[in-house]
């Protein structure tokens, strides 16, 4: 797996697919997954270039000293896109990797070639939105001490990502695969630090100020197709029917596959699905 300093650490990829193509497909993971997110996406993606890069902090990307804030991520995934020359790109984004998607993509609209999404950050958030549980935990990690008792000092986060944030809980060796990145209470930082940013009620400030901008991206950038994936069947997923609408009506040139039942972590439970359609769209578009 090919590792990219970029600035003061590394960045780690797994690639696939032909080096020459003239596009290159980009696929960015959320909390608190890693590139081995899409290993059974991949190979059913097919032609074209792929990488899936570990985001700073996560898999096998270094871990600088850094709060680990969006603005973080970004600053770090701007340097390897430079870095690789990535001038002709299909950004494919899920959870926090869609949310850094969109950002690159508005940051750099000559660049992109194609953007598909699914169970991401789309807009910001009203506390109302989230059901009593959900507010609940919301709560609980943004509380200082108590979202450190959560995160860092235990793995039961990752741990239940992988098992109560699918349908099917993935295999012993696939979890070992997502823990090794966080054996101890300070590697785990990035995992809180992404929990404590969702965007609820206008916090934080400057992230929700990058959604609004990227969001006026979306809205008004029909040269860019895009393609937002969905699913049903779990009470983990973050794009339901009524924010699936919403992008409908706000999202240019967008295209809504419907791929069925899943939890939020749709790549174990869906790959092949997920690898069809991209592919499907990414070829009616003449992407690749």
């Amino acid at each position: 797996m090919p590792e990219t300093p970029v600035l003061d650490s590394t960045i780690h990829h797994h690639e696939t697919g032909t080096a020459d193509a003239t596009t290159t497909f980009v696929f960015l993971h959320g909390n608190p997954g890693s590139s081995h997110s899409w290993r059974h996406v991949l190979p059913g993606v097919g032609a074209g270039r792929l990488l899936a890069p570990d985001l700073i902090g996560m898999g096998r990307s270094g871990k600088p000293d850094l709060a680990y804030r969006f603005a973080d991520h970004a600053r770090y995934l701007d340097a390897w896109f430079d870095a690789l020359g990535l001038d002709r790109v299909v950004l494919v984004g899920h959870d926090w990797g869609g949310s850094l998607a969109f950002d690159w993509a508005a940051r750099h609209p000559d660049r992109v070639a194609g953007l598909a999404f699914f169970e991401t950050i789309i807009r910001p958030m009203a506390w109302d939105e989230l059901s009593e549980q959900a507010r609940a935990r919301a709560e609980k990690i943004r509380t200082p001490g108590v979202g450190e008792e959560l995160f860092l000092k235990q793995d039961l986060f990752v741990r239940q990502a992988f098992t109560g944030g699918v349908l099917t809980p993935v295999s012993e060796a696939d979890l070992a695969e997502y823990l090794a990145p966080f054996p101890t209470p300070d590697s785990r930082r990035p995992v809180l630090a992404w929990a404590r940013q969702l965007p609820l009620g206008g916090d934080p400030a400057d992230l929700v100020a990058r959604i609004e901008a990227y969001d006026a991206w979306l809205a008004d950038s029909p040269e860019v197709p895009k393609l937002l994936m969905t699913f049903e069947g779990s009470p983990t997923l973050l794009i339901r029917e009524e924010l699936a609408a919403w992008c409908a009506r706000h999202v240019a040139a967008l295209e809504t596959t419907h791929l069925g039942p899943a939890g939020h972590h749709a790549m174990e439970d869906r790959p092949a699905d997920i690898a069809t359609a991209i592919s499907t769209w990414a070829d009616r578009h003449h992407l690749r």
